[in-house]
């Protein structure tokens, strides 16, 4: 049993071995796009919107309503970023009912590029809202004896989500191995529905987490400046 998609090849193109990581995160990205274009098509006011129309607004303004009960100022781009953090990971683990099919978020560096990618966005989310100078300031608030700390923590944060998303998913893949050599016939169907429900838990979770570290990088001004008035 492979302990990570790392390590088996999927195909070879031009001499070059592409991992299972990399094969299924093009595949995951390339269905998600075409989906996207294919559904988006002819969404226009003067044509009635259809089921994909329907299930895409569903999908869309649950996510803006969860984003905005953590922060109601958050920008449109935050929508976009966590929005699409979200349908990543939830639609690389729908995809595990595939045969032969190995979620990319199974590997640990398809998750340490997830929170690598928040670890970039709070600092570059945190400047644009207040300034290069106001976000690096807090990095020393209450005193500047905290700064390590607060570099530390920063960081932690990133571990944290490449670490808790990691887990989840491979811990699900193990014990399915160890269920099918048991009984092969009916503990497999019970783990996927299982690791279905708990793929879409850890998409949400990451992707809400990934929100209120935005949401604590670009709140800090604002509330100043609320409690002055």
């Amino acid at each position: 049993m492979e302990l990570t998609p790392d390590e088996a090849t999927l195909f070879t193109i031009w001499g070059l071995d592409i991992s299972e990581t990399i094969g299924f995160t093009w595949i995951v990205m390339i269905l998600l796009t075409v989906t996207s274009i294919l559904i988006t098509r002819n969404l226009r006011p003067d044509v009635p919107p259809n089921r994909w129309h329907t299930t895409l607004e569903v999908i869309v303004t649950a996510i803006q309503s969860q984003i905005e009960d953590i922060s109601p100022r958050a920008s449109r781009h935050v929508l976009y970023f966590s929005g699409t953090l979200f349908l990543f990971i939830a639609f690389s683990n729908l995809l595990l009912v595939v045969p032969g099919f190995t979620p990319p978020t199974a590997s640990l560096s398809t998750t340490a590029a997830l929170a690598l990618s928040v670890l970039i966005a709070v600092p570059l989310f945190g400047i644009t809202r207040q300034g290069i100078g106001g976000y690096l300031k807090t990095y020393i608030e209450p005193s500047v004896v905290m700064l390590p700390f607060n570099i530390i923590s920063e960081f932690s944060r990133g571990i944290s989500l490449a670490i808790r998303l990691y887990g989840n998913v491979m811990s699900g893949a193990v014990i399915a191995g160890i269920l099918l050599g048991v009984a092969p016939f009916f503990f497999p169907v019970v783990m996927d529905m299982l690791g279905l429900l708990t793929g879409l838990i850890q998409a949400y979770i990451f992707a809400i987490l990934a929100t209120v570290y935005i949401s604590s990088a670009t709140a800090t001004k604002p509330l100043k400046k609320e409690k002055d008035k």
